[in-house]
């Protein structure tokens, strides 16, 4: 059975590479995006995977995209929660609209859009829900307060939603990535990441395949079992 998967932030980094290894696994996957339409088209070209743009910060935006890859893709199956956005700063210096912007699009998105696709899951006993969260929603990390909350507020929502979910055969984990190699990581000062890698048992920053084989296995059958939880994949970084 084929299954459809829907990418939140699926054409660059971490949900290009998530949106690449489920097509891999048999599914055919919707990739969302909102800023960069040359890059989608770029992704579109190199994939042959299809891709809706909206802004996921927005419910009623969600819940008419969703009915949009429902039409031409058929119901989702699978979910993955990527989306994301920085906008650091120390709380001492942080404005309302960089909570807001950081909380509404990382953690917001993530309510907006498995309340649009939970009901036809329940409806058809069966879903994988997989939400990406960090590693510094597990440590916190100085200069993101709004980044470190969202991304922990996702780990709670997917304990949460992983209870109500269960017995509809609707499975909602949590990815907790270490620092990758994309372009988020890559505005990072070279001295912080040496400091980073220095700081991974393993020696390097992660790949962006890294995660997205977790997410893929999560997002499959073989995963029916596994719910509630958070998987970290950091290199060793940070062990909880």
């Amino acid at each position: 059975m084929t299954r459809i998967a829907l990418v939140t932030g699926g054409t660059r980094g971490l949900g290009a590479a998530a949106s690449k290894a489920l097509k891999a696994q048999g599914c055919k996957v919707a990739a969302v995006y909102h800023g960069n339409t040359e890059a989608a088209d770029a992704f579109t070209a190199e994939t042959g995977i299809s891709t809706f743009k909206w802004d996921v910060s927005d419910f009623e935006a969600c819940r008419d995209g969703v009915a949009k890859v429902e039409e031409q893709l058929g119901p989702i199956d699978i979910l993955v929660n990527n989306a994301g956005i920085t906008r650091d700063a120390t709380l001492h210096h942080m404005s309302a609209e960089q909570w807001s912007a950081v909380i509404n699009t990382n953690l917001g998105s993530v309510f907006n859009m498995c309340r649009s696709v939970v009901p036809g899951m329940r409806d058809r006993s069966f879903g994988r829900i997989v939400n990406v969260s960090s590693i510094n929603g597990l440590k916190g990390q100085f200069g993101q307060t709004n980044y470190s909350a969202a991304k922990a507020g996702i780990i709670g929502f997917s304990k949460a939603l992983a209870l109500e979910t269960a017995a509809k055969g609707i499975t909602v984990n949590a990815v907790a990535p270490g620092y990758c190699d994309t372009d988020m990581v890559a505005a990072v000062p070279d001295d912080i990441l040496k400091q980073i890698v220095a700081a991974t048992p393993v020696g390097r920053l992660g790949r962006p395949a890294d995660i997205a084989r977790a997410i893929a296995f999560l997002a499959s059958d073989d995963a029916d079992f596994i719910t509630g939880a958070t998987l970290s994949v950091n290199g060793g970084e940070y062990m909880a």
